[in-house]
Order: C-alpha cells, then structure tokens, then sequence
C-alpha cells in the first residue's frame, strides 16, 4: 500500500499488515507530521520503484501530572517571542498535548500567525465581556489561542487602577481555567509593563528567547535583574530554558557569543533555532511552520525545542 503524507507529499511503500488493528493515523518519518491514514492511501503502482519506509501509528504521549504554565518572554524586542511561542504551541499540540497559547501583547500577532481573527480574546475574558468557551478559540487540534490584540492597552489601565492585588488579575481570570490544558504557553510583548509583571505572577517557568548579537544579551541581563525582583514575591517563577534564535554560521560574531551562553547557562540553554527563510514566510499564509515547510531546518530546530520543553527525545521520532 502506497501511503502519502499530506503535508510534504512523500510517498510510503507500507505493509498494511503491520498496522495495528484499530491505528487511524500515522506519522511521516520525513516531515515528522501526523495525518489519517484512510485519506492518504493510494492504489500501490508495482511499476514505480518507491523506496521503501516505515510509517509509525501515533504513540500516545506520557501528560505532565498538572498543566505546565510557560512564558515566552525578553524585555528586547525582535528576538523572535511571538514565533518561538506560535510555532512552540503548534509543536506541543501536534505532539500530542492540549495546548493553551495566550497573546499578552496589544498588536496581536499571534492570531494573525495561526490565520485566525477571534471576536475578543484576554481582555474580554478578564473583563467578563465574553465567557471562556467565547474568548478562547480553537486553532488547530489540540491548540487553543486566548487572543491579545489593542484592547490590552485597556487591560494595562484597568491593573493599573487597583489600589492593590493589580499583578495578580491574569492569575485570578484563568485559575478556573488553565487545568484543562496539559502546557500553557504565554507570549508577551517587549519591555516592562503591568502585563509582563502579569506573566511573571502566573508562569512557572519561565523561555527566554536570545537573538545571537551583543544588545540582546545586554537584554537577557537587564530582564533576568527584573525577574529577581519579582522572585522576591513569587518564589515558583523561575528561568527554565534560555533559546538562541537567528543562528547565522556565517556571522561568526553568533559563534562567539554562543559559546559565551553555553559557558554561562549550558543546563538551560536549547539548541539554537537557526536562521531560516521559511520560518519569517509562514505568518504570511497564517501557517506555523510546520505547516508551511515541515522538512526545513527551522521546522526540525522547533521540534527540537518541543522535545526539550516535553523531556521526550522521542516526540516526533
């Protein structure tokens, strides 16, 4: 039987006989994505010479014990926290997780990434305009997204005004919330702001996304000396996995400071993401890149960072 992927078109020579009873998808060992096997079969063509290949049943994924809250955040900008935290989501949920991504920044890039334009979203939920089953939407399987959007500014101004307790709102909207998700992934905007103190207060743990040049790492310095004011008054918020992205071998600036980041946090640090053109072209048909380019190198560098995140080196595999 002759299987095709519906994502990269790769062709699998497959003995039906070794699927499993009862196995209704499968997953391509070229681009690592899953699809229904009923809707990727072809009659088998014993004149084509395909080369053979395994395509392996989806294997159930091991679920934390409670619901992983991870903010995706640097007070610089441009260092690629909306794609890290995009492209993260969709990986965990195509991985097998239920997946919350929520968009803390006021232009809302992340609705406009995953090609989806929601009614309302954080503010709305916080505010009580619109119940949760109305503020978050379904993106994909298994991925969820609470919008951010211009309507934030208000929410800034609305923490703002309370005499006390203003750092603890986004905790108090989703603690009703956030256990019916496995991971929790926040984006948020660049700078300092009450929403980012917001984040802090309600993640665990904490990605910060590194761009490989040297005021970025001035950034990362400036951030971490804030976090350890927040730490004061949240001790369970804390620096789990630092992610170098716009990895060029070409610069060999990048290289140097990469090493300085492997002597400084080699624990935390991730593999870097590297420097890929399919990953800036995806937005622009409202695809993750997984989506869009499931075999480039910027897809196998997130699903690098999804088995990182996960602890599970065999996600994908």
């Amino acid at each position: 039987m002759i299987v095709i992927c519906p994502h990269c078109n790769k062709k699998h020579d497959i003995d039906e006989k070794k699927i499993p009873p009862n196995v209704k998808k499968a997953r391509c060992n070229g681009c690592g994505q899953q699809f229904p096997l009923e809707m990727s079969q072809q009659p088998a063509d014993e004149t084509k010479n395909e080369p053979a290949a395994v395509v392996d049943p989806v294997k159930a994924v091991e679920k934390p014990a409670e619901t992983r809250k991870l903010g995706v955040t640097l007070s610089k900008g441009g260092v690629g926290k909306t794609t890290t935290s995009v492209n993260l989501a969709h990986g965990l949920a195509l991985a097998g997780y239920n997946v919350l991504l929520i968009d803390t920044d006021t232009q809302g890039q992340d609705s406009f990434m995953l090609g989806i334009n929601p009614k309302g979203g954080l503010t709305e939920l916080v505010t009580g305009e619109l119940k949760p089953e109305e503020a978050i939407v379904k993106a994909r399987e298994r991925l969820w997204l609470l919008a951010g959007g211009k309507s934030l500014a208000g929410l800034k101004r609305l923490i703002d005004r309370k005499d006390f307790g203003g750092e603890m709102t986004i905790s108090e909207a989703l603690d009703s919330i956030d256990k019916s998700y496995d991971y929790v992934i926040v984006d948020t905007s660049p700078g300092w702001d009450p929403l980012t103190v917001n984040v802090l207060f309600y993640v665990n743990e904490i990605l910060a996304p590194v761009s490989l040049e040297v005021m970025t790492l001035q950034g990362l310095v400036e951030f971490l000396k804030s976090m350890s004011a927040i730490q004061k008054y949240r001790k369970g918020v804390a620096l789990k996995y630092i992610l170098p992205t716009f990895r060029d071998h070409r610069v060999k600036k990048s290289t140097g400071i990469l090493d300085r980041l492997e002597q400084l946090y080699g624990q935390i640090l991730c593999t870097p993401i590297r420097y890929n053109v399919r990953i800036s072209e995806a937005p622009a048909y409202g695809q993750t890149v997984f989506e869009y380019a499931p075999g480039s190198p910027g897809a196998q560098d997130y699903r690098e960072l999804v088995r990182k995140v996960a602890n599970n080196e065999d996600l994908f595999k």
